[in-house]
């Protein structure tokens, strides 16, 4: 790395097909919101050749941040592919959105690669957020590279942000965190800001100068190599003691000078391994310009540092009725295996679903078997379809380039797949296979929706079907018990954007309303009732007396009858009358609307009508009895409670301990789950933290989770009850 020579390759950058494994990379960009992610891609884009200025392909389209949406928000909020090609090597960028509410799309394209660039804002820092990342990272060996990016910002400090990047990523080896060059600073300008120009790699010694808009190669002039020994003293050492070779380190201390391209190679089977982390400095090109900063640099640590698809452990592969299935991976010529890792729809196009091929060969036109299990919690049936592949196309920006075939580790775009969702498996109809999904974010913001007229209505049931096929970190709940349409999301980015799409996409106007909580009612003590229903009217009439008796059950015992006439008062058949009219009537409710529970209700006595008595008067008597009750007795309005467990770092455990008691919440402990973090589980009411998922990382920086599940129902403290608005406390 940094001693090869490289003319700009214009229309050589197009990506296509790739023919064979060892030639695909998937690169992962990670990083906060405003990192410089998206940038970088189209940085490394215009450096390959791919664009004709940067971020612009030919007819104009940007390569990555197409999408009107993501304009009208200026922020990614989508996963995009971006092929490009670079000494032969088919690079897929995967650009992910920084913003927490769009996580999944992160989990989707961590899935979907084999080796993570890690963007850090030198203006900005690391935060909570890209830390946990890193983590879940370094839990699967996924390779991993900084990039530090807005060197241009007036107090940013490349080596001050290595130090940082040691501090947050290298754990217990910070000196497997090091840079490969060292950015050079031109005349200051009139602020006295020096830009940055060039860099020094630091394994060449070598000047690599981007002021002409082109990488021009040159020796330094020798005052500037003193400035970078220690620093490269300290790279030969990291690189040395990550070395498969145990006697380099020997050798190096004992005096001997080990060779660049001894120590280039040993640097990149440490990259490929996930031992060790370079630090990178880019920046985009300036206008006329033909490369970024550092964007040769990058492309070359991707194509020779990071993994081939080969070298990745692949999920695990069953069949749809569970059975392990051991497959030889990433061949071409095995069975076909593949992913939906994200779904999307086009207005000319239709549903078009981008896959990872994990082994076999994708070809067009063939039936695929499309497996879909494991997402029933999220609103997504499990299935087991054929479907007849469309075109395959390779993205990039607006345009689809059209393939013949998409191999082992490469990944493409699949048209008008009418069944598939994001997470399923495509496989060889004649053998179908399934792989175990990766772990999404729970949704936990709830957003009660109403159809805003009658035409809107109408549409509104596909529309929010295609809304969670494309994004299974959304949940559509039909609630039961409060009657309302509810879409569970990540926040209220992720909430705007689901009804952006639902208005811009699929034409549906919908109305937020209040998200009512599923409450409950029960007897606040023992009350008695007279159910009386007594008509004439002509013919038969309606005839059916019944006194019953309720009294308060602990928490969870349902409605229990208990049937104590005696003499025959109400005749047997007319009993389990009683007692569905009462069941009835408790399901209804007896004072807002909500369903009675924790009541045990006893028949005492009764009467009835030789003729007019019969199943629907004793019905009625029940429920009118059981109604009478409740106007004698104190009506307790019961509230879901909810156990929650909040991951949190030790800085803000007692901030979280705080908040939790200022939502009447109890905790019930504490515990230690690694370096820095601290598992709080508490119960508390759902109707206090509705918006705790935006509450909580607002509190945390983004550095918390949590995760909840509900418990039980408890009475409602009158004071509370008082308060609610009047749209919360009855039932619709």
């Amino acid at each position: 790395m940094g001693d090869k020579a490289h003319t700009h390759p214009g229309a050589a950058g197009r990506a296509s097909a790739a023919d064979h494994p060892t030639s695909v990379r998937n690169v992962v960009l990670v990083g906060h919101s405003g990192s410089g992610k998206t940038t970088l891609v189209e940085a490394l884009a215009l450096t390959a050749g791919a664009v004709n200025r940067a971020g612009r392909v030919e007819d104009g389209g940007c390569v990555s941040d197409y999408d009107e949406l993501e304009h009208r928000q200026q922020r990614s909020v989508q996963l995009s592919l971006v092929p490009v090609e670079w000494d032969g090597i088919k690079i897929n960028l995967l650009d992910t959105p920084g913003y927490a509410d769009f996580v999944g799309e992160l989990r989707a394209g961590l899935r979907a690669a084999d080796a993570a660039l890690f963007v850090v804002s030198a203006s900005d820092g690391v935060d909570g957020a890209t830390r946990m990342v890193w983590e879940e990272c370094a839990a699967v060996g996924m390779p991993r590279a900084i990039v530090v990016t807005h060197l241009e910002a007036a107090r940013a400090d490349f080596e001050e942000m290595t130090r940082i990047c040691a501090e947050a990523f290298g754990g217990d080896d910070p000196d497997a965190v090091l840079p490969l060059y060292l950015p050079l600073r031109g005349d200051p300008a009139p602020d006295g800001h020096a830009p940055v120009t060039g860099l020094i790699g630091l394994l060449s010694r070598k000047l690599f100068d981007y002021a002409s808009g082109e990488r021009v190669e040159s020796e330094p002039d020798g005052d500037r190599l003193p400035l970078i020994d220690e620093a490269r003293s300290l790279l030969i050492e990291g690189i040395i003691s990550e070395s498969e070779d145990e006697t380099l380190m020997e050798r190096y201390l004992g005096g001997e000078q080990v060779d660049v391209k001894t120590l280039i190679e040993d640097l990149e089977r440490a990259v490929a391994r996930g031992v060790f982390f370079p630090v990178l400095a880019a920046a985009p090109a300036a206008d006329g310009a033909r490369q970024g900063l550092g964007t040769v640099e990058l492309l070359e640590l991707v194509t020779r540092g990071f993994p081939t698809p080969l070298e990745r452990a692949a999920p695990r592969v069953t069949t749809p009725e569970g059975a392990a299935r051991e497959l030889r991976m990433c061949d071409p010529g095995e069975s076909l295996v593949a992913e939906v890792v994200k779904t999307s729809s086009d207005p000319y196009v239709g549903r078009i679903s981008m896959v990872r091929v994990f082994s076999g060969t994708l070809r067009a036109d063939q039936t695929v078997h499309v497996s879909g299990h494991g997402l029933a919690d999220r609103g997504h049936e499990d299935h087991d379809v054929d479907e007849r592949i469309g075109a395959l196309s390779t993205p990039f920006g607006k345009q689809q380039r059209p393939v013949s075939h998409v191999i082992a580790g490469d990944l493409a775009c699949v048209a008008k797949l009418t069944r598939a969702e994001t997470g399923d498996t495509l496989s060889a109809k004649e053998d179908p296979l399934l792989m175990a999904p990766w772990r999404m974010p729970d949704p936990l913001l709830p957003l009660a929706i109403e159809a805003h007229s009658k035409p809107d209505e109408d549409k509104l049931s596909q529309g929010l079907a295609r809304l969670v096929a494309e994004d299974p970190t959304m949940r559509l709940e039909h609630n039961q018990d409060t009657h309302q349409v509810v879409l569970w999301c990540l926040g209220e980015a992720h909430a705007d954007v689901a009804l952006e799409r639902l208005r811009g996409r699929y034409g549906v106007q919908v109305d937020v309303v209040p998200h009512r909580v599923s409450l409950r009612e029960t007897f606040g003590g023992p009350a008695a009732g007279r159910g009386r229903h007594v008509k004439q009217s002509g013919g038969h009439g309606q005839y059916a007396i019944c006194e019953i008796e309720v009294e308060p059950l602990p928490n969870g015992s349902g409605v229990e009858f208990v049937d104590k006439v005696v003499g025959g008062a109400v005749p047997r058949q007319f009993i389990p009358s009683v007692e569905k009219g009462v069941r009835a009537q408790a399901a209804r409710g007896v004072a807002a609307g909500h369903p009675l529970i924790d009541v045990r209700v006893t028949l005492l006595d009764g009467k009835a009508h030789s003729v007019d008595s019969s199943d629907a008067a004793f019905q009625t008597a029940g429920a009118l009895a059981l109604r009478e009750a409740a106007a004698q007795a104190r009506i307790h309005l019961l509230e879901p409670v909810a156990e929650v467990s909040v991951l949190v770092g030790d800085d803000y455990v007692g901030a979280v301990m705080s908040d939790l008691s200022g939502r009447r919440g109890k905790v019930l402990g504490t515990e230690q789950t690694g370096a820095g973090r601290t598992l709080i589980r508490a119960e508390v009411p759902e109707i206090e933290i509705g918006r705790y998922a935006v509450d909580l990382r607002s509190l945390t920086h983004g550095t918390a989770r949590f995760d909840r599940r509900y418990a039980r129902h408890e009475p409602m403290p009158q004071q509370v009850a008082d308060r609610l608005p009047e749209e919360v406390r009855a039932a619709s």
